[in-house]
């Protein structure tokens, strides 16, 4: 069984940079999670990128879904200047757009010029894309479409290599087990309120206690102000570190040294991420419903790679022996046949 699915052929443009690195340029909503895939794809591709945010309202998208003409007064950037004047734009091979809104601005890019290749499911026609990369959980079919388990991310074994060997030299005076928890918050599907925040930290604080070894938490900007003081105190319990946003985010070097990682399920992008590396990864759940990440979660439980704490668990599961997962390096090679370049 093939790790990722590829359906069809795509009737794209045949442009093929003159330059010897092919740039690609990236509009999409400045979240965290969203920077990640469509700059990581590109990273993967082997493509030099420029992310432009953008944030097109509701009459936005609406008028980019129409003819040229309706569509281009609102071809710009948050910044407010015109996408189509831009240099990177004029410099680059191809257009990456992630999610609904940035895959508004991206299909009203699209051009012999400028194929697009989208991120996520775009929510619109899916044939006014070239290439969509999508995960399984978006139930996405037809043409165009590659489909992966994960979602698209730039950490590399390489990339997980060099960090470890930054990180590793920072980590050492720490006990073993080195318990990671890398934390979310709340978003349209998922809360993590101040209980769940009690909740994480008694896990981690018992598991430690437990096994001994030693604890870090880092967080999103997603986090919030309260649950982050509550972990905090967590995290003194066991004299583990909480990183505060200052200096440089051990995230990275988390995923490549840890020896067990914790992940709140809100976010597709961290648990692809977590299972790229070579880490035992616990999903910590959350309340609310999304049948796209459920879906998401189950597959990635169906590959023995992560394991959702039960309801009634008072501490992590001990740690069970795993494999790297990532499915980016089947995707990009696929695109890069598809596109020519």
């Amino acid at each position: 069984m093939t790790s990722a699915v590829y359906a069809g052929t795509v009737a794209g443009s045949n442009t093929v940079a003159d330059t010897v690195q092919c740039a690609a340029f990236v509009v999409g909503e400045d979240f965290a999670g969203m920077r990640s895939q469509a700059l990581g794809l590109a990273e993967r591709a082997g493509w030099r990128s420029t992310f432009c945010p953008v944030r097109p309202d509701r009459i936005a998208r609406l008028a980019l879904g129409g003819p040229a003409w309706l569509g281009r007064p609102f071809l710009r950037g948050h910044d407010g200047k015109a996408l189509e004047d831009s240099p990177d734009l004029a410099q680059s091979a191809v257009v990456i757009s992630v999610g609904g809104k940035g895959g508004a601005m991206g299909a009203a890019l699209r051009s012999s010029r400028h194929p697009v290749v989208q991120v996520q499911n775009p929510r619109q026609n899916l044939s006014r894309f070239d290439l969509i990369v999508a995960c399984r959980h978006d139930d996405l079919s037809g043409p165009n479409i590659l489909v992966g388990r994960t979602a698209v991310h730039g950490l590399t074994e390489p990339c997980l290599r060099a960090a470890r060997q930054v990180w590793q030299p920072r980590f050492e005076h720490l006990p073993r087990p080195l318990v990671a928890a890398l934390v979310g918050g709340g978003n349209g599907r998922y809360r993590f309120t101040d209980a769940e925040a009690h909740r994480l930290g008694q896990v981690l604080v018992n598991t430690v206690k437990a096994e001994g070894g030693s604890l870090i938490v880092t967080p999103s900007r997603r986090t919030q102000p309260s649950a982050l003081k509550i972990l905090a105190g967590y995290v003194q319990q066991v004299n583990g570190v909480l990183w505060d946003g200052e200096g440089e985010n051990p995230y990275v070097g988390l995923i490549a040294c840890a020896d067990s990682l914790v992940v709140t399920m809100d976010s597709v992008s961290m648990v692809s991420e977590a299972v790229a590396g070579e880490a035992p990864v616990t999903v910590f759940p959350l309340p609310g419903r999304s049948h796209r990440i459920s879906h998401f979660i189950e597959e990635l439980e169906l590959a023995e790679r992560v394991r959702v704490l039960d309801s009634t668990a008072d501490r992590l599961p001990r740690s069970w022996g795993v494999r790297p997962l990532d499915d980016t390096p089947e995707l990009v090679g696929e695109m890069h046949r598809r596109l020519g370049f």
